[in-house]
């Protein structure tokens, strides 16, 4: 499933920063930094994007004893912050040699006062997980639902959810910088999956 209202995000991905956005009109005027402060210090904040929802599922295991559905709402939250950005500029060195004055242009390095924006998409997904066959063999008496979470600095993670019981389960998580979300549905004893997987399924694409 794709999100509704679409989150364009560029070739600096990764960093989650685009440098020299501009200021919302009613935004923070930020302020020069004041001496002594911290790097990263937040100088301004943009107001909150609307929170974008959709459905997803229903997904089922390979033989449909195990069924799963629900929804994902993502928001992008912005502030500004200011950080040490390395310069150069030429300057004219000259020394003394035999009574000779030599002089040359070199560049040195200085530091200065830059600002960046700093966008993070904060997401929340929510799942039912519905278990028809709750009884016979031991191995496969519960439905599972199994996330993978693909951030936009390439790391992944996993998130597992059970019900061993005759009544819907409800189950939800949240995080931040989400770049692909998607679920496996199967069944398993109460300590794993086990087996009838269905394929990954797609939950949320940035």
């Amino acid at each position: 499933m794709r999100i509704t209202t679409r989150i364009m995000v560029g070739a600096g991905a990764a960093a989650l920063i685009a440098v020299g956005a501009p200021v919302a009109a009613n935004a923070t005027v930020a302020t020069p930094p004041v001496p002594g402060t911290v790097p990263g210090t937040v100088v301004s904040v943009i107001p909150n994007s609307p929170v974008s929802f959709d459905t997803w599922g229903p997904y089922s295991s390979s033989d449909g004893k195990a069924k799963a559905w629900g929804k994902v709402s993502v928001q992008k939250k912005s502030h500004k912050q200011w950080y040490w950005k390395t310069e150069y500029k030429t300057v004219k060195v000259c020394k003394w040699h035999d009574g000779e004055k030599k002089c040359r242009w070199v560049k040195k390095p200085y530091k200065k006062h830059a600002w960046k924006w700093v966008h993070e998409y904060s997401y929340t997904v929510s799942s039912t997980l519905k278990n028809s066959k709750w009884w016979g063999d031991p191995r496969y008496r519960c439905a599972w639902e199994t996330f993978r979470i693909v951030n936009f600095n390439g790391s992944t993670s996993f998130k597992s959810f059970k019900n061993c019981g005759k009544s819907t389960a409800s189950y939800s998580f949240s995080g931040t910088n989400a770049k692909d979300i998607d679920v496996k549905v199967s069944r398993g004893s109460s300590s794993s999956p086990k087996g009838h997987w269905n394929s990954w399924k797609s939950v949320y694409s940035a």
